[in-house]
């Protein structure tokens, strides 16, 4: 079992030439069986976990899988329309998909486990659905902060004690990054969506910030060298460092309420194996996958149909304090990609410069 994890570079204009460079080495590099192509940000240990069992229920098949960011994986879909080079794009918060399904690059394919699922977790053309649900947290340093110091909402990060020692996940590349930056605009505007309050919170975090980080793991390794104390990130992955690494990290859930982003799978229109693309949606969403994604990677089933005394310890004690933050979700659909253009393009580093200290 042979696999390759291609990431996508920083500038988009070469992403093309990058995917086709990696798939043409994930063809040469294992010629035998069927390659099944997974678009995710899931990380590499469930993906090699899930990979592994979905191959040995199907022999001759490879699961092959290019990680990179949701926002990444949006982009490349699209630039691969006349030509899909993926089979099935598995991990993004629902706006990613519900665009996608309208640019009309998913494939509609409906799961059996489809009907299990909460409204407004899946599209109504059969197009996507919900595997996960995945709320936003606040990390930092447990060897430099203790959790008695550390922020217990999101205002708490703006605190001037702060200053220089937020780490944020480069947002444009980030569906993780995009959610919290378009919940908090809302939250800000009091329901409106008008973002003027919004964009002068994020000029403060702005003026925090020490670095914007290139992706996740460059993020969990700053964190953990104190190159930053505080982080804003979801609650699956810190839950899978401190049960995996020896990092000194830990996470509040925000007790004002946080997002929590559903998190979805569907098949890629024109995908070269759509019925494998179709085994294998159908394989993630399936009751035995969802618990053992809860119990080993700290995933959150979208499904309503589990029995709660046979999720781990650690979800049962989680979900009470688990709060949604109140959103207004065709809106967010609609402002986000212009709210993120005016951080990226008004906010990104003149946090300083406009006085917020």
């Amino acid at each position: 079992m042979r696999r390759r994890s291609c990431p996508a570079g920083p500038a988009f204009s070469s992403r093309l030439l990058g995917t086709t460079l990696c798939l043409l080495l994930l063809s040469a590099c294992d010629p035998g069986g069927q390659a099944l192509v997974v678009y995710t940000p899931h990380g590499r240990d469930l993906l090699e976990h899930f990979g592994q069992q979905f191959e040995e229920a199907n022999p001759g098949v490879r699961v092959e899988w290019l990680d990179m960011g949701s926002q990444e994986v949006l982009e490349r879909v699209r630039s691969e329309r006349a030509n899909p080079q993926g089979d099935v794009w598995w991990g993004a918060p629902d706006d990613m998909f519900i665009r996608a399904a309208e640019g009309e690059l998913l494939e509609a394919f409906r799961p059996s486990w489809a009907d299990h699922l909460p409204p407004d977790t899946y599209d109504a053309e059969d197009r996507w659905f919900a595997t996960y649900l995945t709320p936003q947290v606040i990390a930092f340093n447990s060897a430099t902060v203790s959790p008695e110091e550390a922020p217990r909402d999101w205002d708490d990060v703006l605190d001037p004690r702060w200053r220089d020692e937020v780490l944020i996940r480069e947002p444009l590349a980030s569906g993780t990054m995009r959610a919290i930056f378009a919940s908090i605009i809302y939250r800000e505007s009091e329901g409106t969506g008008e973002p003027e309050a919004g964009y002068e919170w994020l000029l403060q975090l702005d003026a925090q910030t020490r670095e914007y980080v290139l992706n996740p793991t460059l993020l969990y390794q700053k964190l953990a060298r104190q190159e930053g104390q505080i982080t804003l990130w979801n609650m699956p992955d810190m839950e899978t460092l401190k049960a995996t690494t020896d990092f000194p990290v830990d996470y509040v859930i925000p007790e004002g309420g946080t997002p929590v982003v559903v998190d979805g799978v569907a098949v890629i229109a024109g995908a070269g194996n759509p019925e494998l693309a179709r085994a294998f949606v159908e394989f993630v969403g399936s009751e035995d996958a969802l618990r053992d994604a809860a119990e080993h990677f700290f995933r959150i089933p979208a499904r309503t149909d589990l029995d709660p005394e046979g999720l781990p310890g650690w979800l049962q004690e989680a979900l009470p304090r688990i709060q949604p933050m109140e959103t207004d979700r065709e809106l967010l659909l609609e402002r986000t990609p212009e709210w993120m253009r005016h951080w990226d393009t008004q906010i990104r580093r003149r946090g300083r410069a406009m006085g917020y200290d």
